[in-house]
Formats: structure tokens, C-alpha cells, sequence
């Protein structure tokens, strides 16, 4: 074992694929015939040319050059230290599940160089490492073998395995009758508690309910805490934000960026999502809208103006709408709807400007902006309903513009949000930061 603080240590690692080709029919008797003739020596070449990638510039990869060959990762690096719970994110197909299986040495690299120093735990997929017709009871010691543990270790943890797991009653009945949920929560159980130096974690524990997703996160930050090295690969921003203090981002093979969780989650939301964070109407024609009033742009920006698409849970953020008054004096009220992901209603804000408020407004461009203050709404995903009501002299609604935008309020962790010192999970769509009173009268 080395005495380096370094757990795993990654070097310009790349994984490509061969993709099949649909063969094309002959078309005489005669070319099939020859082409029959052929395809022994034709498949034992098509069978070479899966494994081997001479003919590839792994320095300067250019996947539009060789249309048969996937990409899956394109010269990545980056060291992790020991105890770092390091979460990995980016898009489907960003390359993040083959990174796992090469550091969980299920497949190499086509080309670079991993060093790993320590005891590896993989959960990659449901029931990773089982076998169908063992009992649950026998794929736990079956599954502590694998990873290097003797059967003295193994018995010593078996109870809390049991326990984590939740299959008791199911533990002497082979796997193969086991529902995706009760295989993810013995693997899982195995994976965390069998002492792993490394564990790697994928997107698998989304197949588990909420109150069992709830206890692997915990189960996870316990690990996290003695000093083991977590990978968490997830498209749960909540999760990755409460788990990892570091996030590495996957963007079609490439290593897009490798920072603080914040910053990289922000970035992450932000990239390729402009219309999450902005939409916007050019033509005014094609804008919603009646024949007072319609809606040119709704907007998601931070206190220094910024378009941003991912909140700090302490600071403001700005929801901000465009319009144009197309016939005047019209008394007009711009509203929002706030929205969490699981379409519960947070709260509708009125324009309450004292300027406009009640009055009739001329013809022009207006931008109004509505603030949300930091430390009021919880983490997690909110989505924003625009809406415009021409209120005098008749009531009419101009437009609703459902779920024009979106963002996403994240909790650094540092101690100074409503979160204060505690780790775990908090309910609610709201998380408001109260002051706390506490007299103490002596023993």
C-alpha cells in the first residue's frame, strides 16, 4: 500500500468502441455466393478490429474522422485524495457509467493509466456481483470474497448487512425472486459495509424508494466521514450537493470541468440549458399575449445581473419578465407562479411596485423583477408560471406562460444557511432562516 495521500491517480485515459455497420445485401446469386465465401476471413478481421485502435489519434481525437468508432472518454485526468467523496455528473452518454466500470476494473482503458490504492467497492447495477440462484444470504458472503474480505470479516458485519437491507424475511430465498428494489438494497448493504477503502456508487440507486435513497445517502456521508475515498455519479443535484464537496463534469467523453460543488452544479445546470434559465420572444407576433400586452422574454438572474440557472440557497434570486404594452391604459398585473419539481405550488407573487401599482401604463417595454430572498425556499428544482392580467377596466387574462423557465436552489453546506450544522436531509419547500432564542437559568 502507499503511504501517498493519493487514492486514485488517473492519466490521460481513453475508451473507444467499435460500432456495427449494417451489411448491405448483394444483389446476384453470384456475390453472394462469393461473399459466403469470404466472410470467414472478412469476420476474423471485423472481430480484430473490435479490440484493436492503431489507426486512432488518441492525442488529438476526432470522432467525425471514424464514424464506426465511440468515443466514450477522451484523454481524462484527475487525482483524488484519500476521504474525498468526489461526485461525478454531466449528460446521458457524457462518458460517466464507463468512467466507473474502468476505475471498478470491469473493462480497461483503450489507452492511459489508472493507479488505485485501496479496497474498491462497485455498485454499478442492480444486483452487480450476484448470482441468480444463490439465496441473498449466500450472494453476501459470495459478494465479500470478491472484494478480498474473509469469511471472519464477513460474519462480523452480516447482522448490519441484514439490518441496512431491509430482506431479512427473504434471505435464504435465491435472489432470482428478489424484486430491483431488494437487489439494490442487499448490494448496496454489502458494498457500504463490508469496509471498502473506495466506493463507487452509479446512478443505480434511483431504482430504490425515497426512504431507502435517504438511508444509502446517509449511509454514504457515515463513509465519507471515516476517511474513505465515495464516488457518486448522479443526475440528483440535491444529493450530489448535500454528499460531495468536489464534482467532476463529464461532457461527451471529455473531463468539461473539475471543481467545488457549487460552482461546478451551477455550471452544470447552466450549460446547454440556456432555456431553462432564459426564454425569450424576438418576434413580437409569435410572443404570448392578447391584444394589450405581450410577453417578450422571463429571466433567472442572480444580484450582480447574471443569467444563472443555479441559486446559492443564502442569496437572492431575480425573476425577471419583459413586456410590451401595445395599447395603453390598460391597468396591468404581472404575476408568478413558483413551482417545486413534484408540482407543488410554492407561492404566486404579485407586482407590487408602488409606481405602477393601479395605474394605467403607456405604450413601451417594461422589465419588472420580482426578488426571492436567500435562506426562504429549500433546495431542490423550481419551475416559474408567467402570467399577465389586464385588470381595469375589465379583467382579462393576457397570458400564462406555464413553466417558462426554471432553476435550481442549491445548500453549499458551509454551516451559514438555515441548515446550520446538520448533514442530513430537511423537508419542505420552504427553509427559512428564523431567529433562535434559548435562556438558561442554571442547574
Amino acid at each position: 500500500m502507499s503511504t501517498s495521500n493519493t487514492a486514485i491517480k488517473v492519466e490521460n485515459i481513453s475508451k473507444v468502441y467499435r460500432l456495427g455497420v449494417k451489411e448491405e445485401a448483394e444483389e446476384s446469386l453470384l456475390k453472394s455466393v462469393v461473399q459466403m465465401i469470404k466472410s470467414p476471413v472478412k469476420n476474423y478481421k471485423k472481430y480484430r478490429s473490435l479490440y484493436t485502435f492503431t489507426d486512432l489519434d488518441f492525442d488529438n481525437p476526432d470522432p467525425s474522422a471514424d464514424p464506426d468508432v465511440l468515443w466514450a472518454l477522451r484523454n481524462v485526468s484527475f487525482d483524488v485524495n484519500r476521504g474525498e467523496v468526489v461526485g461525478i455528473i454531466g449528460r446521458n452518454g457524457a462518458g460517466k457509467s464507463t468512467l466507473l466500470k474502468i476505475l471498478s476494473r470491469i473493462t480497461p482503458p483503450a489507452r492511459g493509466r489508472i493507479e488505485i490504492h485501496g479496497r474498491t467497492s462497485s455498485l454499478l447495477e442492480v444486483g452487480t456481483g450476484f448470482h441468480n440462484e444463490l439465496t441473498g444470504r449466500e450472494n453476501v458472503y459470495l459478494n465479500g470474497t470478491i472484494l478480498g474480505m474473509r469469511k471472519k470479516e464477513v460474519d462480523q458485519k452480516f447482522d448490519e448487512i441484514v439490518e441496512f437491507s431491509g430482506v431479512e424475511k427473504f434471505l435464504d430465498t435465491p435472489v432470482k425472486r428478489y424484486s430491483s428494489g431488494m437487489r439494490v438494497r442487499l448490494a448496496f448493504a454489502v458494498a457500504a459495509h463490508l469496509e471498502p477503502e473506495i466506493l463507487i456508487i452509479d446512478e443505480v440507486l434511483a431504482v430504490g424508494d425515497a426512504a431507502f435513497q435517504e438511508k444509502c445517502l446517509n449511509k454514504m456521508q457515515d463513509v465519507g466521514s471515516q476517511g474513505r475515498t465515495v464516488f457518486f455519479v448522479s443526475h440528483n443535484m440535491p444529493a450530489v450537493t448535500r454528499l460531495c464537496k468536489r464534482v467532476i463534469m463529464l461532457n461527451d467523453g471529455r473531463l468539461a470541468a473539475d471543481g467545488e460543488t457549487h460552482d461546478i452544479v451551477a455550471r452544470y445546470m447552466h450549460e446547454g440549458t440556456n432555456s431553462a434559465a432564459e426564454r425569450s420572444w424576438p418576434d413580437i407576433a409569435q410572443a404570448p399575449g392578447g391584444d394589450i400586452v405581450r410577453l417578450r422574454s422571463v429571466r433567472i438572474k442572480n444580484k450582480d445581473g447574471e443569467l444563472s440557472a443555479s441559486a446559492d440557497i443564502r442569496k437572492p434570486v431575480g425573476i425577471e419578465m419583459t413586456y410590451e404594452v401595445i395599447e395603453s391604459s390598460h391597468t396591468l398585473l404581472p404575476h408568478f407562479d413558483v413551482i417545486t419539481d413534484d408540482g407543488i405550488e410554492a407561492f404566486v407573487t404579485l407586482d407590487q411596485d408602488p409606481a405602477w401599482r393601479n395605474k394605467q401604463r403607456p405604450k413601451g417595454v417594461y422589465t419588472a423583477t420580482a426578488w426571492v430572498p436567500g435562506n426562504l425556499l429549500a433546495e431542490g428544482s423550481y419551475f416559474i408560471n408567467a402570467g399577465m392580467m389586464a385588470i381595469q377596466p375589465h379583467q382579462i387574462m393576457q397570458f400564462w406562460e406555464r413553466e417558462a423557465v426554471s432553476f435550481h436552489v442549491v445548500d453549499p453546506m458551509e454551516g451559514d444557511s438555515a441548515r446550520g450544522d446538520w448533514a442530513k436531509e430537511l423537508g419542505g419547500v420552504v427553509r427559512p432562516l428564523l431567529d433562535w432564542e434559548t435562556d438558561y437559568s442554571g442547574s
